[in-house]
């Protein structure tokens, strides 16, 4: 073929790449489309040109095809509905689910405001004690009045009981009952800068600690004064009163003795969960001096430690109080400071324009970040998003879960309504456990495992996440009502927990994929995430499919009119 076929090679080699061209423009983003959390969820997710109204997803649909993988939207607006694809081309009606989300095993309406959680006015209330024990306040009036109370532990730490008392109201008599009922290694916590005070090091360094629990123990004291050979009820009461008195100095006290000191760590229960930190806590609540007696109860029985039921009946027995120190935290949470502002600062993002709060926790020092949206100040009825963090979903775009897509569809929702938050919780990571734990976790799914199951697994909780933090910070920038964007409880009860009102929720919907499907399940079956119920009435069967619905192509699921 001479140059005068070129013409028609040029024309037909256009003809051949041009469908490539543009399957690559979509993918790239054209028309300002992100991909977003590895599936397509884009600043068009909820196109509004003629109102400035929010809109709410009715429903939505993941279809793959040769060429595209199309994510279709429906909208909840009176008796019409409007249907996008994002990242392919103008859709067919028929290939939209008009009833009901395609998310795999689960069917859900969506609204902009539903029906709140199911919870009772105990679970929201953080000065409501765990059944079967007494309430903090309670416990602090005893520990004021110089009374013992009981404290127990978690079971995942010794799940055992001590009795404690504030050491300036320690007498012969209080100290006989404690050595009778306990194992007669009496402890006296301090804080740091008292032990500093009597010159009291710790018994080994943190390096050589091999206690299971890391307790910091300090060398053994008796005092000179009042006391014979230190053992006594009345020896020892005197040697802990000396510990208690400001005025006391490093040479009244004989080195080794019969009293255990223990080094209270900074920041209390909210730091570490121990019987040490627990113990100065309720003297300082109570208004006392930071120093507090405490020893481990036994069974009378066979001498072992003494487990939960037993500890009740003691406290029946005693009349006694007996709380936890998991109550004794929510307490504190509720009361204590624990973050401050850092900085603000204003951010263009891929969503618009909104402004960064960064939050240092007090506790831990771990940072946080809330997006502002809009004016907040009057506090009321605010869209409002907590979220945690999820490097693998949020920066990676990981299909194993629904975390960046709950994320980049909460970022729209608020840039469409014009105002709301959205407070990111860094050190939530797999529900709390962390990246490696979730990692391991991922090998125990691949191997047949839900989410619950393989976190149990590893000797973990199904869900340690606390929303003190993102409460505190709500209640910073001035939240006071909001309507909560989430599918999960314990987010409604975590957050109501702090006196913040909650008008209703917004549930966040997002596409399933055979990589998430059984998670998402697990998330509802097993960890009570509510998606809502099917428009027309219709309720997920046995299975969690919807009734009447097949399965589709691609894992998805599909109701006959699709």
């Amino acid at each position: 073929m001479g140059d005068g076929g070129s013409p028609w090679i040029k024309l037909a080699c256009f003809l051949f790449c041009f469908p490539c061209l543009i399957t690559l423009f979509l993918e790239l983003g054209i028309n300002g489309r992100y991909r977003t959390s590895g599936l397509p969820c884009d600043t068009s997710l909820l196109p509004n040109a003629a109102s400035n109204s929010l809109r709410i997803i009715r429903s939505i649909r993941l279809e793959n095809t040769h060429r595209f993988r199309n994510l279709h939207v429906s909208y909840a607006g009176g008796d019409s509905s409007e249907n996008i694809i994002i990242n392919g081309k103008t859709n067919p009606s028929n290939l939209v689910q008009a009833d009901a989300v395609a998310l795999g095993t689960i069917a859900a309406d969506m609204a902009p405001v539903v029906d709140g959680f199911s919870a009772n006015d105990d679970e929201l209330d953080l000065d409501s004690p765990t059944k079967g024990f007494s309430s903090i306040p309670e416990a602090i009036e005893d520990i004021r009045q110089g009374k013992y109370v009981i404290v127990v532990d978690d079971e995942d730490r010794e799940n055992e009981g001590d009795l404690i008392m504030a050491a300036s109201k320690v007498t012969p008599e209080a100290m006989a009952f404690i050595v009778r009922h306990g194992t007669g290694i009496v402890c006296v916590s301090m804080k740091e800068e008292d032990l500093e005070r009597l010159q009291l090091p710790l018994m080994v360094t943190t390096k050589e600690n091999e206690e299971k629990l890391r307790t910091a123990f300090t060398v053994s004291v008796d005092a000179k004064e009042g006391t014979t050979t230190g053992v006594s009820a009345k020896d020892r009461a005197n040697t802990i009163l000396a510990l208690a008195s400001p005025n006391s100095k490093p040479e009244d006290f004989n080195r080794p003795g019969h009293i255990f000191p223990l080094k209270y760590r900074e920041g209390g229960v909210l730091k570490r969960a121990g019987h040490t930190e627990a113990s100065v806590d309720l003297a300082m609540l109570a208004g006392l001096p930071p120093v507090a007696v405490l020893c481990e109860i036994v069974d009378d029985d066979d001498g072992s430690m003494a487990l939960l039921p037993k500890l009740q009946q003691f406290a029946k027995r005693e009349n006694l109080k007996i709380i936890s120190i998991a109550d004794l935290i929510r307490y504190r949470r509720k009361r204590d400071r624990l973050v401050e502002c850092v900085c603000v600062t204003p951010l263009q993002l891929q969503w618009g324009s909104f402004k960064a709060y960064c939050y240092r926790s007090l506790i831990d020092g771990m940072e946080h970040i809330a997006m502002v949206k809009g004016d907040v100040g009057d506090g009321q009825d605010i869209l409002v998003r907590v979220h945690s963090e999820c490097l693998t979903g949020d920066i990676f775009g990981s299909a194993r879960c629904d975390c960046g897509n709950q994320l980049a569809l909460a970022m729209t929702m608020i840039e469409k309504t014009g105002r709301g938050v959205v407070v990111y919780l860094r050190g939530h990571e797999g529900r709390g456990i962390g990246l490696g734990h979730k990692l391991r976790a991922y090998n125990l799914q691949d191997d047949g495992r839900d989410t619950v199951e393989a976190n149990l697994e590893l000797g973990l909780p199904a869900d340690s996440r606390e929303y003190g933090i993102g409460a505190q910070i709500l209640r910073d920038l001035g939240v006071r009502t909001m309507r909560l964007m989430t599918n999960n409880p314990a987010k409604y009860t975590g957050l109501k927990g702090y006196g913040l009102s909650v008008l209703g929720r917004v549930p966040l919907l997002t596409p399933i994929t055979n990589e998430n499907r059984r998670y998402m399940e697990t998330k509802r079956l097993k960890m009570g995430h509510v998606y809502g119920t099917h428009p027309s009435g219709h309720h997920t069967n046995g299975s969690g499919m919807t009734d009447g619905g097949t399965k589709g192509e691609a894992g998805q699921e599909q109701t006959p009119e699709s």
